[in-house]
């Protein structure tokens, strides 16, 4: 079965949001040192100032997200080698980063902000290695959803 027949079915889409948004909320809860310092007092910034933004953004980008992880889900199907998900992922945590992020690439180059434009370069670099920590998180959420 395909990501998508599942984690974007209509029926199912705001249940894979809200476990997307945990999903986040762990990984900036679970930061540490400056950065993450830093990282909680942005994201709470956000929260408050537009709560509905994260949210937004999620569902906004779901599609695209699910689109560059299928190759890893049918990757994985056909040949796992008895691993679970989330591990067949850490093996690739660098080409699952890119993969997301390519999302976010896009959409920042498209924009007509351009200070937004310049704020995303600067943080695009640490921002790959926040998604390569969240990896084993984001498989085991979808090894979850899959199987319900």
């Amino acid at each position: 079965m395909k990501l998508a027949e599942k984690l974007i079915e209509p029926s199912r889409r705001e249940r894979v949001v809200e476990a997307c948004l945990r999903l986040i909320d762990e990984e900036v809860k679970s930061k540490g040192g400056l950065s993450g310092i830093a990282v909680k007092g942005a994201y709470g910034v956000v929260k408050a100032v537009k709560p509905k933004f994260v949210p937004e953004v999620v569902d906004g980008m779901l599609d695209e997200w699910v689109e560059r992880l299928e190759p890893f889900w049918t990757s994985w199907t056909a040949d796992g080698g008895g691993r679970a998900f989330p591990d067949y992922l850490v093996g690739r945590k660098g080409d699952v980063a890119e993969a997301l992020l390519g999302v976010t690439d896009g959409r920042a180059r498209q924009s007509r902000n351009g200070s937004l434009r310049r704020m995303y370069e600067k943080m695009r670099p640490s921002a790959k290695k926040h998604v390569e920590e969240a990896v084993p998180r984001l498989g085991r959420m979808i090894e979850k959803e899959m199987a319900a």
